[in-house]
């Protein structure tokens, strides 16, 4: 299904409620119980994620805006003007327009599950940027994924964007497939400009996912509202909490929602049944030294090219080639 106007057009690959379903029953059916980050972002959770990116303790997109603005003259050197820009996960669209600004590409391709944020964003970028393609499609980019109208467009060479550090919500193995996946999609001349979190200490760390506010502990507990209004589930939201912490051995934060009681919950008429201490594990997301990442994009068959980062060493943002 897809809607078009002249320089403008939405197709909906999003996947059906059976695929969530799936994926929530498999998750809550392992001896540590999952469920897959990616259902974060219904209405409610992208407006809650956005205000996380506001909040003090979380730095990330303070430090990836700033690195951005700084930076982005040098950064469209290296992409070219001409070219089709494909954003993965492309959220509220801010760090984009910095970009599409600097390197002017002949086309947009805004991919994101979040079909009414992305619906949004990609219609406005459509309407400041006139001359520009939009080609905003639905769909869960973590899969493979066919692309419309790309063909037909005659650009010279692909751009695959990925800002937000959310390669970090992969583990190292997932992550070096997803990028494998992301330089074919480039095709060969093409490249990725990727943004990248990076270590640092634990408490800043640990309080960027625990903000004083709430909001992030909101955020988690809303995959599980999303569950019970679009699967049926009966989740007790007073009956978990939520839990996240940096493990500095493996190099990441992890997000749970943990179980204060003893208690069952019902999915598509089956029982899962908690511990008081149990917990399901939402999130993780992996911080990298900058020679750890290249190291994961060499794997992936990429060429490290240039890496950028801000004056503090929070945040980095790798252009890698993929030839």
């Amino acid at each position: 299904m897809g809607q078009s106007s002249a320089g403008y057009s939405f197709h909906d690959l999003h996947p059906d409620t059976g695929c969530f379903l799936n994926d929530v029953m498999a998750g809550l059916s392992r001896s540590q119980k999952t469920l897959p980050p990616k259902y974060f972002y219904d209405v409610r959770g992208c407006a809650l994620f956005e205000s996380i990116c506001g909040l003090p303790e979380y730095y990330l997109t303070r430090a990836e805006i700033a690195l951005m603005r700084g930076r982005v003259g040098n950064m469209a050197r290296h992409l070219g003007p001409g070219c089709v820009l494909i954003e993965y996960g492309s959220g509220s669209g801010r760090k984009t327009r910095i970009l599409i600004d600097a390197m002017e590409p002949v086309a947009y391709v805004p991919i994101d599950i979040a079909r009414e944020q992305l619906g949004a964003t990609a219609a406005e970028i459509a309407g400041d940027f006139p001359r520009l393609r939009v080609i905003a499609v639905c769909a869960d980019y973590s899969r493979p994924l066919a692309l419309p109208e790309l063909d037909e467009l005659g650009a010279r060479r692909r751009i695959v964007y990925f800002p937000g550090s959310t390669i970090g919500n992969f583990t190292s193995a997932e992550a070096v497939t997803f990028l494998a996946g992301a330089r074919e999609q480039a095709g060969a001349g093409g490249g990725l400009l990727i943004g990248v979190d990076l270590k640092k200490d634990t408490a800043r760390l640990d309080a960027a996912y625990n903000d004083a506010r709430g909001v992030t502990a909101a955020f988690n507990l809303n995959l599980l509202a999303r569950i019970n209004r679009e699967l049926g589930a009966d989740f007790d939201l007073s009956a978990f909490r939520h839990r996240a912490f940096y493990d500095e051995v493996a190099g990441r934060i992890e997000m749970h929602l943990e179980s204060v009681k003893a208690h069952a919950v019902t999915i598509s008429g089956r029982a899962f049944h908690f511990r008081e201490g149990e917990t399901i594990h939402t999130e993780n997301s992996c911080k990298y030294s900058v020679r750890e990442f290249q190291e994961l994009a060499r794997a992936a068959g990429l060429v490290p090219v240039e890496c950028w980062t801000d004056a503090e060493q929070l945040f980095s943002v790798h252009y890698l080639a993929a030839r």
